[in-house]
């Protein structure tokens, strides 16, 4: 079982997070949301899961005002034009463990989440407080961003905030800026019928239309070797080794801190190895991409003169 609304919310209490509840009538799209909750509480959100052609997933998390071209973001992640689409509805109570209509930032609380790349709009940094449903569509939580970020911290998520209007070059001596937030994992989800895939909370209809299908006509090309990182782009911890170090202690004690309560010692060092594995894994093939894109960037910008 997957954590429910009023462990979630019991959670951020823990964390000493200052939130504001407001309860309403189960709610799908934003619109419906904005009927229950004032914007004046702060500002609401739009929340797309996506899957890439390789069973990868991904939270997109923005205001209702940004506009997310599906196909500058599927080139951004390193994955082609069409390399991205909305994820199946079975997707949901596999991965995220929720319903329809309940995707936020807080979905990747569960375990069976651990491998699924969460996006923020940088957006929300510019908002004194933003709006997200707490795992349920019949309840919803006002909080600063500052709260989100000490929510993913203790669970062992390092918040990314990206422009998820931008639409940087990328070519043969650009690498795609977003891809090192590819997942290194898959996960096969069992399709259960042929349901379309959903945009969760969609902008009210006062919204322009900002998401464009994904076209199915032309397959992608397979991306080169060398698509991980940009330059500017990877984080600091993937190019210093003392900060990669320092990233792995954070995570492993944020994690014992939350495993701790009256486990035995063998219980906790199960408990330890099973949620980290994969988590250590991940950044170490992140390390190893920066380190070998860091080496291309340099060898495409400073080859010598030919004779």
């Amino acid at each position: 079982m997957g954590f429910s609304k009023d462990q979630l919310l019991d959670r951020l209490q823990e964390l000493e997070i200052d939130y504001s509840k407001y309860e309403h009538p189960p709610v799908l799209t934003v619109e419906e949301q904005a009927k229950y909750v004032s914007s004046s509480e702060g500002a609401l959100s739009k929340n797309l899961f996506l899957k890439d052609k390789k069973h990868r997933y991904y939270i997109v998390s923005a205001m209702v005002d940004t506009k997310v071209d599906m196909k500058v973001l599927s080139q951004r992640l390193g994955l082609g034009k069409g390399g991205i689409r909305m994820a199946p509805e079975e997707a949901l109570g596999e991965l995220l463990q929720v319903s329809l209509g309940c995707v936020t930032p807080f979905a990747v609380v569960n375990e069976s989440a651990r491998d699924v790349s969460l996006l923020l709009d940088q957006k929300f940094k510019n908002q004194t407080r933003c709006i997200f449903h707490p795992l349920s569509n019949d309840v919803s939580v006002s909080l600063n961003m500052l709260g989100l970020d000490k929510f993913l911290k203790s669970i062992g998520r390092d918040p990314v905030y990206v422009d998820l209007e931008a639409n940087p070059v990328v070519g043969k001596d650009q690498a795609p800026d977003l891809a090192v937030y590819v997942p290194s994992n898959s996960v096969v989800v069992p399709e259960v019928s042929n349901k379309t895939s959903t945009i969760q909370n969609p902008p009210p209809k006062s919204v322009s239309a900002d998401v464009k299908p994904v076209a199915s006509a032309k397959p992608s090309k397979p991306a080169g070797k060398v698509k991980s990182i940009a330059d500017n782009s990877a984080p600091s911890a993937y190019k210093n080794p003392e900060k990669f170090v320092e990233e792995i202690m954070d995570k492993t004690s944020a994690l014992l801190l939350s495993e701790t309560k009256g486990e035995s010692v063998e219980a906790l060092t199960e408990t330890l190895r099973k949620r980290l594995t994969s988590d250590f894994t991940h950044l170490a093939i992140m390390y190893k991409n920066t380190a070998y894109a860091e080496g291309f960037y340099a060898g495409t910008r400073h080859q010598p003169k030919r004779l």
